[in-house]
């Protein structure tokens, strides 16, 4: 008897066992994505948005749904075929904001009583609700020297009937990411919700509020009592060596129509500062901050200003991490933060009057919290390696961690994904580095994997528990090979030490903490076939590998996405020229050694690794010229090389049927170079 309950109790775990598969392309395309999403004011309710993606037709389709804070009752709000995003409740729990193809609306919680609120024709994003309900901030991309609407929709219907097509540029600037400005610039405007005339606070002004770069999801608000708005602007001349964002306050009783609003600058700092959001008792702004001007990855600290005596008050001066996102506690006593942390982003409490920082919840990659009106509970997003992102709820203490939403669980059962590991290496000078490592699934302990080495971007970056949706460590893992992914010198979540050490040193200690966490993998990891070991990256990582190209011949093949190959040609062609100029200490004229010393190209006459390159023709922070000199370099010298390009692509693969040639390409490549 006991041997047939022994089969019975096997044999449905064998069948579902069997049905599990290693994660493809097309399942991460299929999943469900996460965006923004806001918490009702009586805190019963959650809106987001979820963005799903047909392969066929290679494009997505955002959608925004509702359900209880409790995680029970997930229904649609807007399910069409328009894209519908940003929910934002009203204060008084009545209406929900959202956008529909560049404009704004808002209706019941059931979806019912639509109403459009804004017909501007440069579009609309980033809704703030005052206090009152009665107004709502947004930003909209306008041409400065208009003062209407009428006139920017002349402007660009001028510009699409004109037999020339051409553009004429008069300072830098005048492309960023992956767009080309064509003199328009960021304004943000302040709607009457009842009347729906709209007000540009920055009429006539050749600024860009929120800025063009490194700013929040959060660069303007209201105060509590409605009467002053602040918000986040780069003051400087010339925005491309600029990081100095600041804060400014707006007195809503001197904003009018024909001018900009006066402005009042609080932030006192050279370097970054953003995410101006007030506390609930009205008495104090907080803010992230930098010190140092034109370091863009410098520590961001917290920063309190009192509204009524001007004194400013950094309260993480103590903690060795950089504050992200934060969210205020009701009773305006404490702030919740994420920051990274290790693998991890982190969520953080501190007390604003002792400093007194707790970790609330360390594991997994978790942002944007919100507190519910009681202070009680908080709410954010969270992913894992193996999970894609879902809505979690705990108490403020950190206790009753619980997932309240669910879109991908069916999807995800049928997947077979390995749990992270970790493993700390000796690094240049001694020092511990942290290294993920992913095993393939249906590990087998007695065969012989490869091993790819993955190498992050940034420098300024680092390697987390997350799920991500492009360089995706279970589906490089997915077709057998051990992943090691190393946190090298640069890496952020180790203290900033670690993370200043990269600049003017790209290839430096990076390279031996990279070199030596390989080592160590292949040493104490007898699962791994020494024979066959590949190494990818992208951005900083592309760059590493070209590095890598001139440097070793350990590997057996390299795929290189949007790397620099020349560090002085880049600057010529790059946009936001304050990272060069804090990377390798000034201009190529100003320091032209440390540009030489550091360049891939110079040392590419040692290549003999096969290469993949992979490039996107907007890709403006690392232009396809770098790819095309090497790629040139590589062919001209007989060396292995094919590339990738993609016109309608930039600095990251983001249609559905470009990222699957993608990745099959990059599969295609190493398998094509494994030894038996």
């Amino acid at each position: 008897m006991k041997k047939l309950l022994l089969v019975i109790f096997l044999f449905p775990f064998a069948i579902y066992s069997q049905t599990k598969h290693p994660l493809t392309v097309d399942d991460l395309w299929a999943m469900k994505r996460i965006g923004t999403f806001d918490l009702s004011p009586d805190g019963k309710t959650i809106a987001f948005e979820v963005t799903s993606y047909n392969m066929d037709d290679n494009k997505g389709n955002t959608d925004l749904y509702l359900i209880n804070s409790d995680g029970s009752n997930l229904r649609p709000l807007k399910n069409t075929e328009k894209n519908e995003s940003g929910p934002k409740f009203s204060h008084d729990g009545k209406r929900i904001a959202f956008a529909r193809d560049g404009q704004i609306w808002s209706c019941n919680y059931d979806g019912s009583d639509e109403k459009q609120l804004t017909d501007i024709s440069t579009g609309v994003s980033g809704i703030v609700w005052s206090p009152d309900d009665s107004e709502i901030l947004f930003a909209s991309s306008v041409y400065p020297e208009c003062g209407s609407d009428d006139c920017n929709k002349q402007k660009e219907e001028e510009k699409k009937n004109s037999k020339v097509n051409a553009s004429l540029f008069k300072h830098l600037l005048f492309r960023h990411w992956n767009e080309w400005r064509e003199g328009k610039l960021s304004h943000l405007f302040l709607l009457d919700t009842k009347t729906g005339k709209y007000t540009d606070l920055f009429l006539h002004e050749e600024k860009d509020v929120p800025p063009i770069a490194l700013g929040s999801d959060n660069d303007y608000g209201f105060s509590p009592d409605g009467k002053e708005i602040a918000i986040t602007m780069n003051p400087d001349t010339m925005v491309a060596i600029s990081t100095n964002n600041e804060i400014y306050l707006i007195e809503l009783k001197n904003v009018s129509d024909n001018s900009a609003a006066p402005l009042k600058k609080i932030s006192v700092s050279k370097g970054d500062d953003n995410q101006p959001v007030c506390s609930p008792n009205g008495k104090y702004i907080a803010y992230t901050s930098m010190k140092q001007a034109g370091h863009e990855s410098d520590k961001a600290d917290i920063v309190i200003y009192n509204r009524t005596t001007g004194e400013h008050k950094i309260i993480t001066e103590g903690l060795d991490r950089s504050a992200g996102q934060f969210s205020w506690s009701p009773d305006s006593k404490s702030i919740y933060f994420v920051a990274p942390n290790e693998i991890y982003s982190s969520v953080y409490k501190i007390d604003i009057s002792s400093g007194k920082v707790d970790v609330i919840l360390k594991d997994h990659l978790n942002e944007n919290v919100l507190v519910s009106t009681d202070g009680n509970k908080l709410y954010f997003k969270q992913q894992r390696n193996n999970l894609p992102t879902e809505i979690f709820s705990m108490n403020r203490d950190g206790s009753d961690d619980k997932q309240l939403t669910f879109l991908n669980k069916d999807r995800i059962a049928n997947i077979e994904m390995t749990p992270i590991e970790t493993f700390w290496s000796e690094g240049a000078g001694g020092r511990k580095i942290e290294s993920i490592l992913i095993k393939p699934p249906f590990f087998d302990s007695t065969k012989k994997y490869p091993m790819i080495l993955l190498i992050h971007g940034g420098p300024q970056g680092y390697w987390c528990d997350e799920f991500h949706y492009r360089w995706n460590i279970q589906l490089f893992a997915s077709k057998g090979y051990v992943v090691v992914a190393p946190n090298p010198t640069g890496s952020f979540g180790y203290g900033q030490k670690l993370t200043d050490e990269i600049s003017g040193d790209w290839g430096g200690k990076a390279y031996t903490d990279l070199m030596n966490a390989a080592d160590y993998a292949l040493k104490n990891f007898n699962y791994i076939d020494k024979k066959n070991t590949f190494a990818a990256g992208a951005s900083y990582g592309g760059y590493m590998i070209d590095w890598i190209e001139g440097h070793t011949n350990r590997f057996n093949a390299l795929v290189s996405h949007d790397g620099v190959f020349d560090i002085t040609s880049m600057y010529g062609t790059t946009e936001e020229l304050w990272f060069h100029e804090w990377e390798f200490k000034g201009t190529p004229w100003q320091n032209p050694s440390l540009y030489e010393k550091w360049s891939p190209s110079r040392y590419i006459q040692n290549a003999k690794t096969p290469m993949l390159i992979v490039e996107g023709a907007n890709d403006f922070r690392v232009p396809e010229g770098q790819a095309f000199e090497l790629f040139t370099s590589l062919q001209r010298l007989g060396v292995e090389s094919e590339l990738l390009y993609f016109p309608d692509e930039y600095h990251f693969v983001t249609k559905p049927q470009n990222a699957k040639l993608w990745w099959n390409t990059i599969f295609d490549w190493l398998e094509k170079h494994k030894k038996e």
